[in-house]
């Protein structure tokens, strides 16, 4: 094999490689029966959890999704979030667009939709659109290199889900 094919395939290796691998020592968190998907992202590896917001068993359709922590580098310990949090960075705003159908977007980031709607089991799922496909999200990693407290500095979100025609997992890794 030339030397030249082997550089190639050496750095087509390590593209794919950064594309596809989970980042190295983030825990996967335990999944409650409501649970819709879950973000994390660099520094730490602190965990932002969406579940459904129920209310004696039914969607409150005022505020469909709850977020939390679940605080790894600390007991592990489940921590609603501060106002600053909630009203700037991973607080979800809902919007209604049917009965029990509804827009999902981060207040940080309104570009990225997401439809809660029931599925064809009758689960409520967050469906969101990973290489062109339809998709049941399941998770959302950010990855971020520096930045201030207010402006961080997002290299890319890497978002993964389960396509819904053939089953199949996506991962599409996009840069901001």
């Amino acid at each position: 094999m030339s030397r030249s094919v082997v550089v190639a395939t050496t750095i087509l290796i390590s593209i794919i490689g950064r594309v596809v691998a989970q980042p190295a020592g983030f825990p996967v968190p335990a999944i409650p029966a409501n649970h819709l998907f879950y973000l994390q992202r660099t520094p730490n590896h602190n965990t932002i959890m969406c579940d459904l917001n129920l209310v004696n068993g039914k969607l409150d359709e005022a505020d469909p999704v709850h977020v939390y922590w679940i605080r790894y580098t600390e007991q592990g310990q489940k921590q609603e979030l501060n106002y600053i949090q909630r009203k700037f960075a991973y607080g979800i705003k809902s919007r209604k667009l049917d009965a029990g159908k509804y827009e999902l977007s981060f207040v940080s980031y309104k570009k990225f939709k997401i439809i809660l709607m029931q599925g064809k089991e009758g689960r409520y799922r967050g469906y969101a659109i990973i290489n062109n496909r339809t998709c049941v999200l399941n998770k959302i990693y950010l990855h971020i290199n520096g930045g201030t407290f207010w402006s961080p500095n997002v290299e890319y979100v890497e978002v993964t889900g389960q396509d819904v025609a053939n089953g199949q997992q996506q991962k599409e890794r996009k840069k901001i």
